[in-house]
Formats: C-alpha cells, structure tokens, sequence
C-alpha cells in the first residue's frame, strides 16, 4: 500500500526514537533508518521528507556522523534537530563551534519573523535543550529564525530549499509547543495528508507474518505481559493453529502470576498454551551471580533453552514469536545508540539460538502496542495490565537471587500494586514495583531489635518508557503501603520511596 513515508536519520540521540513516534501521532508513517544509509536506498522508499536526529558527536571532529549531502537537493523537505541542525549548516557551508555556554534542560526560546515552522507557536515558549556545540555561522540561503539567551542561532530556515533546523529537542514533552512544530513541518512545510495509523499497520504485519512464516508451525514465548501478549494475538490473527504459546514460569514471577496467565490465556482466549514449570532451574542458574548484564544473559539464554526443549516435544518448529518493542532494542544497544541494560529478549540471546525471530512490535512503544491489543480486541486487563521485564523479579532482587528474596519481593511487590490499585491509580501512573536491594539495616519491632531487608517502592509516569517522572503518590497511600509490607513481609523492617526520573536513572534498578 502506498503511503508517505517520513525518513528518520538516527545519529544516536537518547530521544531519537521518540521523533520518529511523535511524527506517527500525527498520522504520518515514519521509518527511522541508520544516519549512513546508502543514497540510493533513501531514493528507493521514496520519502516525502527526512528528519535528522540529534546525537553525542561533534560536526567539525574527524570522522564524526554525516548522511550523504544529496539527501538536501531531492527536493524534499528536511529538518535537523540538535545535532541534526548543525550537521546540515557544516555540509552547506556553516560553521560549528564547541560553545562556552552549553546548555542541558528547559530553557526559554525566542522564535523570529513568521517562519512556517514556527505557526501558531508562542513567541516565546519553553524548549527542552542539550547541546554542548552551536552553529557559529549559517550557510548561505539560510536565514535565523529563533535564539535563546545563550544560543544567539536556535533554529534556521531555507525556504526555497525546504531545509529547515532547530537546536532544541522539539520531540520531548518539556518542550512544551514541540509538537505544534512538528506539525508545521509536515503538514504547513512538507503539505502532507496524514495517511497512516496504527490499523494499517496491524494489517501489513499479519501479511508479513503470513508471507514469513507459511504454513510452519510457530513458538510463542507468551510471559502474560501486554507485549508478547499482543505479539501472540497478532501471530495467531495471522495464522491461527499455526501458532504454538508456551508460558516459562522462571521462578521470578510475581505472586499469582501463572496461574493468571493459564486462566487468561489457556481457558478465556482458548490459545493453544504449553506450561513450562522451570522455577528451580532458573533459580540454580542464577546462584552466586550479582551482575545485572550476567544475570539479565543467564535468564535470557535459559529461556531460549526451555523454549528449545518445549519445540523438540512438538515437532519441527522454525520460528520464535518474542513481544520485543523498540525501547528493548535502544537500551540494549544499536550502531548508533550506547547499550543501557540487555534486555534478555535482545541483548541476552544466545548466539546459537536455532529459532528465526518473528518480532512484529519491534518497531513500536509501549502505548501503540496497547492501542494495537484494542484494535484487535482483547480484554482490557490484558491491555493495561502492569508492565514487567522480561527477567522478572531477577532484575528487581539487586545482586544474587535465592529463593527466600525472591518469596520477599513477590509479597511486597504484590502490596505495592494492591494499594495503587485501591487508590485508583492503577492507570494514572505508568509503572509500579517493589525493589530488594542487597543491604540490611537495623530496625525495633515488638521492643525488639531486627536487622533486615529495607523495600525500595519504584513508581512513574511516561508514555512511552523513554523518559520518565517519578510518581507523586499520595503521602496517604505510601504510608498505608509502607505500614503493610513491615507488618506483613517477614524479613522486611523499613521502606523507602524512588523519587529519580530517567534520565539520569531507569526504571528498572538493574
């Protein structure tokens, strides 16, 4: 099906993935592809327009980051951010220079003259900055449409050549018009229709699917989370007994859980549901490891295995459903972004895996994958449901994993949702956990002393786990939480609350 399609250059920003969706909430397909990308390829998809990211290197150092200039004489519309902004003034003939005034965070910026990119824009609007260089001189043609107190040249425009940049992160929230600027570039500059949403893309994935895997039988590592959820009702809407689901309880999983996923699963949905109980064996594995990525490997692996041994029983099985989404893919590492955390369906896949992969919400975030679980209509709870990494209680029990932490965290944790839930804050906030690091402390219980496990509550609001806030839960509500888990968790005798937003820290502690 022929649509527009906007190109994303990636150069390695933290918020690059994050312009490509933004483009897509305005009902335009993007594509976010490698800054090298070869010309022709660029000409071969045919793009109504191309975004430049920002990303961590300097133009002017040798050997940094560039597309291929050509890019800027298609005749199609091209806008630079942050870095991408500097790389199109050093290509046409700029200059860019490490500033003595850098500048990180919210900032006041002061737009000039009537630029199409700044239309229906306050003059002067609140931008999110995080740049250490700045263009020193524009090239010719160009003409500066916006400054900020510390960066005279903010935002530049060539109009007769559709080549339009700005310094500020305009796909960030904190830049609190940016979207309007994204509008004006596709929709005032580039004059798009908007043709694309997420039912378009339901439809070319079950295609894909169908023309991928033919008339083979197919695995499905379905952990009960909305991701591989949705991935198992995508797969099996394409090929229907084709698919085989088998759920791992890897011994990390929250109070209840598998029996939760057999009832939703296996007797509601009617999917054809193979229960693997492997609790011991991860649980050996994982003895006398304290590493995260060591961990996050060993769990990653063991899953494939299980998954290995659970084929084997059923016959010749080709193909591996996983209900990876793009932040797995950022975080653990791609050619242009820096590896945060391995995510075990990515980072933590063994190198002689048997399986071909079958990943149709990898290009996706958390909030279009529930889109997608209602457009295909499964259940609200499905939809909603909590998410939770893919190593389970592994990566929220810090350093070694035994048994008796993991029974801790599991009725912690399970206090934690329970009293989030009461509050009615179940879908206000993004993200709600429970954390045992590997300290103890000294507490006085019943007049008698105790040295034991402090709880560390995790909660944030995000839309699509790139960035986040921490959670202004009610004092109220803590303190009922906090009371809960020292009366009733043996082994737990103080807890405290996670006030960091990411960045600087994750989500998840490991």
């Amino acid at each position: 099906m022929d649509k527009e399609v906007v190109l994303v250059l990636d150069f390695g920003g933290q918020y690059n993935q994050l312009i490509a969706r933004r483009v897509r909430e305005l009902a335009v397909y993007s594509e976010m592809v490698p800054y090298d990308i070869p010309f022709a390829e660029v000409q071969a998809k045919k793009p109504a327009a191309i975004i430049l990211t920002g990303g961590p290197a300097s133009v002017h150092i040798k050997d940094a980051p560039a597309c291929d200039p050509r890019i800027y004489s298609m005749g199609i519309p091209v806008l630079g951010i942050c870095y991408g902004m500097q790389l199109i003034a050093f290509q046409l003939g700029g200059e860019v220079k490490g500033s003595q005034l850098r500048e990180y965070g919210r900032t006041l910026l002061d737009a000039v003259g009537d630029d199409l990119i700044f239309k229906g824009v306050s003059k002067q609007t609140q931008v999110w900055m995080s740049h250490g260089d700045s263009i020193d001189s524009i090239p010719e043609g160009f003409s500066i449409t916006a400054s900020t107190e510390n960066c005279p040249i903010a935002a530049i425009s060539n109009p007769s050549s559709k080549l339009y940049g700005v310094q500020f992160h305009p796909e960030v929230r904190h830049t609190i018009e940016g979207q309007q600027v994204l509008k004006n570039f596709l929709f005032e500059v580039c004059k798009l229709k908007g043709d694309w949403d997420l039912s378009d893309y339901i439809e070319e994935m079950i295609q894909a699917i169908r023309d991928k895997v033919g008339d083979k039988k197919i695995l499905c590592g379905l952990s009960g989370g909305v991701d591989s959820a949705v991935a198992a009702t995508l797969v099996h809407r394409a090929v229907g007994d084709q698919l085989v689901c088998v759920y791992v309880d890897n011994g990390l999983m929250r109070k209840d859980e598998s029996e939760q996923v057999i009832r939703t699963f296996k007797d509601q949905m009617k999917m054809n549901l193979v229960f693997a109980d492997s609790g011991e064996r991860f649980l050996s594995k994982l003895k006398g490891v304290s590493d995260p990525e060591k961990k996050r490997k060993i769990i990653g692996e063991e899953f494939i295995r299980v998954f290995e041994e659970e084929a084997r029983k059923l016959g010749e099985i080709d193909y591996l459903v996983q209900g990876t989404i793009y932040p797995d893919i950022v975080e653990s590492g791609t050619k242009t972004a820096q590896t945060i955390k391995s995510h075990h369906n990515v980072g933590g896949l063994p190198e002689d895996m048997k399986f071909e992969l079958v990943e149709p919400l990898r290009l996706l975030f958390k909030d279009e994958v529930r889109i997608i679980g209602e457009k295909l209509g499964m259940a609200e709870e499905i939809v909603w449901r909590q998410p939770f990494p893919g190593p389970g209680l592994g990566v929220r029990v810090l350093e070694e994993v035994t048994p008796e932490k993991v029974q801790i965290l599991q009725e912690a944790d399970h206090i934690v949702r329970e009293e989030i839930k009461k509050a009615g804050l179940d879908r206000e906030i993004w993200q709600y956990f429970a954390v045992l690091p590997p300290v103890r402390s000294v507490g006085v219980m019943g007049d008698g002393r105790t040295y034991a496990y402090p709880i560390i509550i995790r909660a944030v609001t995000s839309d699509d786990a790139m960035t986040a806030e921490w959670a202004h839960i009610p004092y109220e509500v803590l303190d009922i939480m906090a009371r809960r888990i020292v009366n009733e968790v043996r082994g737990v005798n103080r807890v405290a609350y996670d006030i960091t937003s990411k960045p600087p820290g994750t989500i998840e502690w490991e």
